[in-house]
């Protein structure tokens, strides 16, 4: 489709130019998609690139180094110890001390274990001393997988770390040559102190992030390509192993076997619910809480401060008082429904089941009682700093109340308000409270039935509930009877491939980022 000019664009009327812009975003999809391969494409090309100037680079380096430079390929930091950088020499060479050791002792083994996460699963031995059979626990699939990875995380920071010993002796070996000082390890520890102090504040917290965040999040990777469960636990009751992508196939497979079909048609359906709850929970929060300010705003409301405080009070209260409480008042003998048979309004044979069939509409309206409050507080802020130069003239030039919001009001919000909207949006996808705390996920739903059928034929079931979402259903998976962990790690893989995907294309498109000037 030819894309309109600017002038073509704005002789469209208004619905004209909304199907325009729906159709161009879909129009603008494939093209989307071939310039992610091309930017792919490019970046596997540079990668290529550096590793073969890093292998020449390196070649180089031995080939025209001295003898020192030469041995420190084998000894890490003895060119820098013998060039009188006893400090950085002598890290070097701890830390390749330090890892020979590890590998000769331990490290060897959990990579020789690594390939198949263990042989010998727990088994009875016959005790002489006692004359009965005990049972004996042989490997350790969940160590030989947590040992075995941060045993390959080793290997590459030692592999990062002997490429920039060699840099190092490179560029000792030159400034020697030059005829220049080299730095001391007294004007190391001075530097650290000093012009590289921004080194010595991120050095904690890029550690902590490392080992609390990265290798978790590998290992929970890992933990998909495996048959990691409550029954196959790796330990106490059998050994579990590499199933490559049987978990994800399970997971996406249609028309295949009934387990692998109610698994696909189980994660569409939470999928399609968990987006349609993220929609209706973050915008109806949005602009009714805008709403709300703007009301509480307006000129000629009395009390002000009241009516904020009665709101605030919705925060105050910790949630997991606030919504078990609104959890019993609308149980079947509850008090709302105690109030509508004192009332005459219902029998006692037609009580309303609100988190039953009615569950997934009462939790977007309870989610806007909890919501309102945040957003009214956020958006007035925004409106007092809207400048009311921009109402008045509007009004000089005719405008009305709806123009008024339309063209100034809405705007202006959603360009200061753009980031937290998405980070809204991301927070919602992965809304356990709400959820877990009003419903629990339920009520289960026959229909959202799943089975898992492991290598020795035997399955287990397990139902996911009607308001689940894919957090709760995840949640549920790991805790129920099944405990299967390795279902839940593709979910969370597919929840962050979702979200990530999201976040993007509307990073992309908000005005926070496109039409910063506008606003300036």
């Amino acid at each position: 489709m030819k894309r309109l000019s600017d002038l073509e664009y704005l002789r469209l009327n208004k619905f004209a130019r909304f199907f325009y812009i729906i159709l161009m975003f879909f129009v603008g999809i494939p093209r989307w998609f071939l310039n992610l391969f091309k930017k792919i494409w490019k970046l596997m090309k540079k990668f290529g690139i550096a590793v073969k100037d890093e292998a020449v680079d390196i070649w180089v380096t031995f080939k025209n180094g001295d003898w020192k430079t030469k041995v420190s390929y084998l000894v890490m930091g003895f060119g820098l110890i013998a060039r009188g950088q006893l400090l950085r020499g002598l890290l070097f060479l701890l830390f390749e001390a330090v890892f020979i050791g590890y590998m000769v002792l331990w490290g060897g083994f959990w990579l020789s274990q690594f390939g198949t996460l263990g042989t010998v699963g727990p088994h009875e031995e016959y005790d002489p001393i006692l004359d009965v059979p005990i049972t004996v626990y042989g490997d350790n699939s969940f160590k030989i997988l947590l040992y075995g990875l941060l045993t390959i995380l080793f290997i590459i920071a030692f592999i990062y770390t002997w490429r920039l010993n060699v840099k190092q002796n490179k560029l000792c070996e030159g400034i020697i040559k030059s005829g220049k000082k080299i730095r001391s390890g007294k004007d190391d520890l001075q530097s650290l102190l000093d012009d590289q102090f921004h080194k010595t504040l991120l050095a904690l917290p890029l550690t902590g992030i490392v080992m609390f965040t990265v290798i978790p999040m590998i290992f929970m990777i890992l933990v998909a390509f495996t048959n990691y469960s409550g029954k196959f636990d790796g330990y106490y009751t059998n050994l579990f192993t590499w199933v490559g992508l049987d978990n994800f196939n399970k997971l996406f497979t249609w028309g295949g076997d009934a387990a692998s079909s109610s698994f696909s048609a189980t994660f569409g359906e939470i999928l399609s619910w968990t987006l349609i709850w993220a929609v209706f929970a973050t915008f109806s929060n949005y602009f009714l809480g805008m709403i709300v300010a703007m009301i509480i705003n307006k000129k000629g409301i009395k009390i002000k401060k009241f009516w904020r405080g009665v709101l605030v009070l919705t925060i105050a209260i910790p949630q997991f008082v606030s919504l078990l409480y609104v959890n019993q008042l609308f149980q079947k003998n509850g008090l709302v429904n105690g109030l509508l048979l004192k009332w005459g309004i219902i029998d006692f044979e037609h009580l309303i089941d609100f988190w039953g069939d009615h569950g997934r509409l009462m939790v977007i309206l309870i989610n806007i009682w909890i919501g309102i409050p945040y957003l009214m507080l956020i958006a007035t802020g925004i409106l007092m700093n809207i400048p009311q130069d921009l109402y008045e003239s509007s009004k000089i030039d005719g405008a009305n109340s709806w123009q008024q919001y339309t063209r100034i009001t809405l705007p202006y919000m959603l360009f200061v308000t753009g980031p937290y909207l998405l980070t809204s949006f991301i927070g919602n996808i992965n809304n356990f409270n709400v959820i877990f705390l009003l419903t629990g996920g339920g009520p289960t739903d026959p229909k959202l039935l799943v089975t898992m059928v492991d290598k020795m034929g035997e399955g287990t079931s397990a139902a996911a509930g009607h308001t689940d979402l894919l957090i709760t259903w995840l949640f549920n998976l790991t805790t129920g009877q099944a405990a299967w962990y390795n279902i839940a790690s593709v979910i969370g893989i597919m929840i962050f491939v979702v979200v990530a995907i999201l976040s993007l294309i509307v990073y992309n498109v908000m005005p926070s980022t496109r039409n910063e000037e506008d606003f300036q």
